[in-house]
């Protein structure tokens, strides 16, 4: 696939007042959830869950893609359409979580590092065949005392960029996301100090790796403080430290970038979002890519009846989808 198509798809990602649907949680994260709200953890019930989300009417008025896990690609909506298939033919691109999650940083207590990259080449080949079109890695940056260590950051950029160069030989536009977690009593300007590092190694990382940042979208945290912080930043806060940091990290040919939610509240998430996109214009789009805060909602309606509260928690989703996509507009009221 050439970089055009590339481009093409990843502009179409980011298109004005849409964004990403995560759903991309795996087997025992999905388990966490359904216990909360009292589900059977069963492959029958994690295709309902995942065809309720997906099939919620004008879904895509809101959303341009999701996210989806290995075994969430091969599945099917009940009448045996592929999910994938079903998302293409209702304009959503369908996208796939690659990485094998995180494992401790041998010789660095207490930080990690995103394994997954063994046989890559060959998974990329079978999930652009599956459908996919994008694909995403995860990396996770703790701040504690003494962390993160520049090994940290540098051993996760250097994972993501090649990942990201590995989805561009298969014509997938790779989603770099590297987390800086929300947990610890740090205050917003160490936050801010991590951020912009870890971002300043990855784009570094890219460019090493000859990853075509014109095909490439950044799935960022927000620059906030600890939620054990006892100094909380205000949203204005958050989104003028946020702005500043990518605005001084992050290259301007970058298609765009969608946040995480990274255990924020749903409402806080979106106004966040809508409070730097009313500061714009920007060098890129600035859209979502939320998982807990798209979805928890919804899964809590649905677990107390699964069959009588279908509509309901589906147009719960599209509640949720069409609120955060006026923040992506700078237009959410509240």
């Amino acid at each position: 696939m050439s970089i055009e198509q590339l481009a093409e798809t990843a502009r179409a990602m980011v298109a004005p007042g849409k964004g990403i649907i995560a759903i991309d949680e795996s087997t025992g994260t999905i388990a966490k959830r359904f216990a909360a709200v009292g589900i059977e953890n069963t492959e029958a019930n994690r295709r309902a869950y995942r065809e309720l989300l997906l099939t919620t009417p004008n879904l895509n008025q809101h959303i341009s893609g999701a996210i989806l896990y290995d075994e969430t690609i091969r599945q099917s909506t009940r009448d045996g359409v592929p999910f994938a298939k079903y998302m293409a033919d209702h304009g959503m691109i369908p996208g796939i979580k690659v990485d094998k999650g995180t494992h401790p940083l041998a010789g660095f207590p207490g930080e990690v590092v995103t394994e997954g990259l063994d046989g890559l080449r060959d998974r990329l080949k079978e999930y652009a065949a599956l459908g996919a079109r994008f694909a995403k890695w995860r990396a996770v940056i703790t701040i504690g005392e003494d962390m993160p260590s520049g090994t940290c950051i540098e051993a996760n950029a250097h994972a993501l960029a090649r990942y990201a160069a590995l989805c561009q030989e298969q014509g997938l536009v790779p989603m770099v996301e590297p987390e800086v977690l929300m947990d610890g009593d740090h205050d917003i300007e160490t936050c801010y100090e991590v951020t912009e590092v870890t971002l300043r190694a990855l784009f570094d990382a890219l460019y090493n790796q000859n990853v075509m940042l014109e095909g490439t979208i950044l799935k960022a945290s927000m620059v906030v403080p600890g939620k054990d912080c006892e100094e909380q930043a205000s949203v204005e806060e958050v989104a003028e430290a946020t702005l500043m940091c990518l605005k001084t990290a992050v290259p301007a040919i970058l298609p765009g970038i969608v946040f995480l939610s990274g255990g924020q509240s749903d409402e806080a998430a979106t106004a966040h979002l809508n409070a730097m996109n009313k500061l714009g214009p920007h060098p890129w789009p600035l859209s979502f890519s939320y998982g807990r805060a798209m979805q928890q909602a919804a899964l809590k309606l649905w677990a107390q009846d699964m069959q009588g509260n279908y509509a309901k928690a589906q147009q719960t989703v599209f509640e949720r989808a069409r609120a955060n996509g006026l923040a992506a507009l700078g237009q959410w009221e509240g």
